[in-house]
């Protein structure tokens, strides 16, 4: 009988390889490229632990290649997905009876097989069908992954030992439950780690899921779900179901065992997903938690003592590292007229040094966006520019789909603080500036503050310290996630707590216990030692 009350201690975060020339990763890293190239597979549904091929089929190609197939997956039907329900709330009684650490157990060993066996399955994998570059993959589907998995043990010990004060008279506990029903979790095309996270944050503290995966996400997010079958995770708990969103959203959020929503995606559908769980309220057995991260518009705001060159290089990658598809990449920047003309001449320097193209040739910077409707979208922007009196393109504006979704990292420069993409999510690989006068730094920090419905990660770049608070304060809730001197891109798990609020999302903080808290529904439970026996007290005697 194990009675030993487990503490899984707090992990180091994963070691980045460098995939440097000639090294052994890069090697293992490139065969495994050549071998998901070669080799086209084909992607069930996983429900209940069982592959399930649909016959209604699409086709998963590189962003890079668009005529190159990786993959053909399954779609889920009505019938699908309600099996998928029925199957996560099968799994439910065991899988939450199951002690927690034996729980924990399963994420901790999907973590080492990640880190050991299968990092270079997952990274080409997210490099082919993502569009990212190595460095990107292996920061994203290897280390974010495998942190999340080792982290979030750690936090469940965390909150599983905080327990309530007991006295002489009675005993009391905290059973941290997992929510009643099932959890609907939405994941992106450009994290593996959010598809990951999403749901065996979830799992992890005794809940089932019905996972709808992004479906230009669908190579990597399916290796993910063998691994986790291979580590020992029961049949159910996990049910991968790709497919369209409407069909499967309308099934799952009419449910009655709907227990709540994981979801990471654009501010519309978040929003649309809420709406119909507040109309469908009467027919749930309980309230559907709510987490979700959606947009940004985020932000890196100079004062005029700030080191140009490290204010560019921040720029630079900030904007155009993974194309600019990250929710917390920088579209919009604010620099002092003091310090402009340095820093246009090392931003122009840097932009004429990246190489732009496929993600087989590890000295490319910039790869492709995710698809034809992310670069349609992302070129109109750009276009607008052309007939605009207050913006101008100083570097890149051009667009290539002939092979691959290619877009050159843009620089806008504009006049006027409220132009469309200094106001607008874009999602691609656009940066624009307004520079401003000196002595107008408080008022563009309060410009700054207001114009984006966002909050969700932005950077202030100074050297005076009076500044750097001032801005801070300032941009308070401008930001979940703010840094001083540094890009607003890079959170790591257990060091920057990630997510915003306003129209960011619901700010429950992956990568700390705030998002797993979400997760349980606390009882308390008091034992009484002696039960009273009269029911008059001492004063009235």
């Amino acid at each position: 009988m194990n009675n030993a009350i487990y503490n899984f201690r707090e992990p180091a975060n994963e070691q980045i390889m460098s995939y440097l020339p000639g090294s052994a990763e890069r090697v293992s890293l490139e065969k495994e490229v050549k071998r998901q190239l070669e080799n086209p597979i084909e992607i069930p549904l996983i429900i209940g632990g069982k592959e399930i091929f649909t016959g209604k089929t699409g086709k998963i190609k590189m962003p890079t290649d668009h005529d190159h197939v990786l993959a053909i997956y399954h779609m889920a039907t009505e019938k699908e997905v309600k099996m998928a329900i029925e199957a996560a709330l099968e799994a439910k009684e065991a899988w939450m009876t199951l002690a927690w650490m034996e729980r924990a157990a399963i994420m901790i060993r999907a973590a080492e097989l990640i880190s050991k066996k299968y990092r270079f399955v997952i990274n080409a994998a997210t490099m082919l069908g993502q569009g990212k570059n190595a460095y990107q993959a292996e920061i994203d589907s290897a280390c974010e992954v495998i942190d999340y998995l080792r982290f979030n043990s750690h936090f469940a010990t965390m909150i599983y030992r905080e327990q309530p004060v007991s006295d002489n008279q009675n005993i009391n506990r905290i059973e941290y439950r997992p929510l009643e029903g099932f959890v609907y979790t939405i994941t992106p095309f450009n994290f593996t780690a959010i598809a990951s996270n999403l749901n065996t944050s979830v799992a992890l503290m005794g809940n089932t899921t019905v996972w709808k995966p992004a479906t230009t996400a669908l190579l990597s997010n399916y290796y993910l779900m063998k691994i986790l079958k291979e580590a020992g995770l029961p049949d159910g708990v996990i049910n991968f179901v790709p497919g369209s969103g409407s069909l499967i959203s309308s099934i799952v959020l009419d449910h009655i065992e709907l227990a709540g929503i994981h979801f990471t995606g654009s501010n519309k559908t978040f929003n649309s997903l809420w709406k119909q769980i507040t109309d469908n309220l009467p027919k749930y057995k309980s309230y559907p938690k709510i987490v979700g991260e959606t947009g940004g518009k985020d932000f890196i705001f100079a004062h005029n003592s700030a080191n140009s060159l490290e204010l560019a290089t921040a720029i630079i990658r900030g904007a155009f590292e993974y194309q600019g598809q990250k929710c917390s990449a920088a579209s919009r920047a604010y620099i002092p007229r003091s310090i402009w003309n340095e820093t246009k001449k090392h931003l122009l320097r840097m932009c004429s040094e990246i190489k732009t193209g496929d993600v087989t040739d590890l000295g490319n910077f910039v790869n492709a966006v995710i698809d034809e409707g992310a670069f349609d979208g992302i070129m109109k922007y750009i276009e607008k520019v052309a007939t605009a009196s207050t913006a101008s393109i100083i570097a890149g504006g051009h667009g290539d789909k002939s092979k691959g979704y290619f877009i050159e990292p843009t620089i806008i420069v504009t006049d006027d603080p409220h132009f469309i993409t200094m106001e607008e999510e874009i999602f691609g690989p656009v940066m624009t500036i307004y520079v401003y006068d000196d002595n107008k730094y408080d008022e563009t920090l309060k410009l700054c503050d207001s114009t984006s419905p966002y909050g969700l990660t932005g950077s202030i770049f100074s050297n005076d310290k009076y500044a750097m608070i001032q801005a801070c304060r300032t941009l308070r809730y401008a930001a979940g996630n703010f840094y001083i001197n540094d890009k607003p891109t890079g959170a790591m798990v257990g060091q920057q707590p990630f997510g915003g609020a306003r129209a960011s999302g619901t700010n429950d903080k992956a990568g700390s216990y705030l998002n797993l808290i979400r997760w349980v529904s606390p009882r308390t439970v008091k034992e009484t030692l002696i039960p009273a026996t009269d029911f008059r007290y001492p004063y009235m005697v």
